[in-house]
């Protein structure tokens, strides 16, 4: 932690930080996932998968663990700093390389989702591709046989890939498995404000490093913040999990802007509210469990939980690092967002991913078998009629 936020602090005793969060916020989910040694044996990685909207040298890292084990890099690009031909020409010359284009996320062949429909247009709305990106890595998977792919994402490193691999492994066991995020933490921007005034704050397993077992798994990728927790949720608890492993985030500036924490809201409030439920489950299922005076509940503990941070960030001195004015703007925007959150809204996204489950299902089985090959499973990422997505092929 910064000098000057435990200077700032040095008023607040602990006991009373502790006795605060443990009411109204749970601080660490680790406990939910199988923690398992460096000694894990190794498994065959069939893929790697990077969502991208950074320019391909990013991709570098992920490029090196393809070529080390030996199997294709598939990254997904948006957006102007990032294309299929510029990775292509970045990357060097013995990654086998599937490069891909995502110009419309409407022309991609993926199920209308009920959770989608009852976001957009409102204030919820998530206006990003990374969760359409990360679900075409499990329809590719599943269109070219792959039974074990790695999401990774082009700001994190990995330290060898034989930590990749012993994740790979594990999937003869688990359906998911993660790899602890070291360096900079993995949080939400009111969960790193909440740890940067000593609040107990760990990170949890996410899609930034996650291997999954992608041809038995009927999960998807919801398109809202957290949509990663989501992906590792069954209908009545957590599917089997493991962590292994570490990996590097690359460092950056949570609270650069106010809209950050916005955004984050309410796919924050909807996950921990649901991992709430999974820490002291029992018999019941989560969905049972997540009714309306649950989330009246979370949602009151919740802005209790806020509030407590912004007073402690409004005690750190001026000069502090970070910015307690731009960590106070962060935590008030994410208020502001809180405060038009209903329960009833809650209760009906939790209804929608339900039904988007049957509906992913449903598409999965529509995929044709057995295995195509390249062209023909890229082909069949776009809906009939739709002109063909931008690819570029290496070595494949």
């Amino acid at each position: 932690m910064p000098s000057g936020c435990t200077n700032g602090l040095n008023r607040l005793r602990e006991n009373e930080i502790d006795e605060v969060v443990s009411e109204n916020h749970h601080g660490d989910h680790r406990h939910l996932a199988d923690e398992v040694s460096g000694s894990a044996a190794t498994g065959t990685v069939d893929a790697i998968v990077v969502p991208t909207i950074r320019h391909p040298v990013w991709l570098r890292h992920a490029a090196r663990l393809a070529v080390e084990l030996d199997c294709p890099l598939v990254s997904l690009h948006s957006r102007s700093r990032s294309s299929a031909r510029l990775a292509a020409s970045c990357l060097p010359a013995d990654v086998k390389l599937i490069a891909v284009d995502i110009d419309d996320v409407d022309r991609l062949n993926l199920p209308d989702l009920a959770t989608t429909a009852l976001l957009r247009g409102i204030r919820f709305d998530r206006r990003t591709d990374l969760s359409a990106k990360r679900n075409v890595g499990l329809l590719l998977a599943r269109l070219m046989g792959w039974q074990r792919i790695v999401f990774l994402d082009d700001d994190i490193e990995v330290g060898g890939h034989e930590e990749v691999a012993r994740a790979a492994g594990l999937l003869s066991d688990y359906d998911a498995v993660g790899m602890r995020i070291g360096g900079y933490p993995d949080n939400s921007v009111v969960c790193h404000a909440h740890r940067l005034t000593r609040g107990p704050q760990g990170s949890f397993v996410g899609g930034g490093a996650l291997a999954v077992q992608a041809t038995s798994n009927p999960s998807f990728f919801p398109n809202v913040y957290n949509e990663d927790w989501f992906y590792l949720l069954d209908d009545k608890a957590l599917r089997p999990l493991a962590v292994t492993g570490m990996v590097k985030q690359r460092p950056y500036d949570p609270f650069d802007r106010p809209g950050r924490a916005r955004d984050q809201e309410f796919g924050d409030v909807l996950a921990e509210g649901i991992y709430w439920l999974l820490d002291g489950q029992t018999d019941t299922s989560w969905q049972e469990a997540a009714d309306l005076l649950h989330w009246k509940h979370f949602l009151v503990n919740r802005e209790r939980f806020i509030e407590d941070v912004l007073r402690r960030v409004r005690s750190l001195p001026a000069g502090s690092d970070p910015n307690p004015r731009a960590m106070e703007a962060s935590l008030l925007a994410a208020l502001g967002r809180l405060r038009i959150i209903k329960a009833e809204f809650c209760v009906a996204y939790i209804k929608a991913w339900a039904e988007d489950r049957d509906r992913w299902t449903d598409h999965l089985n529509r995929v044709p078998v057995p295995p195509a090959d390249v062209e023909g499973a890229l082909k069949w990422l776009v809906k009939g009629g739709e002109s063909p997505l931008n690819v570029v092929r290496c070595r494949m």
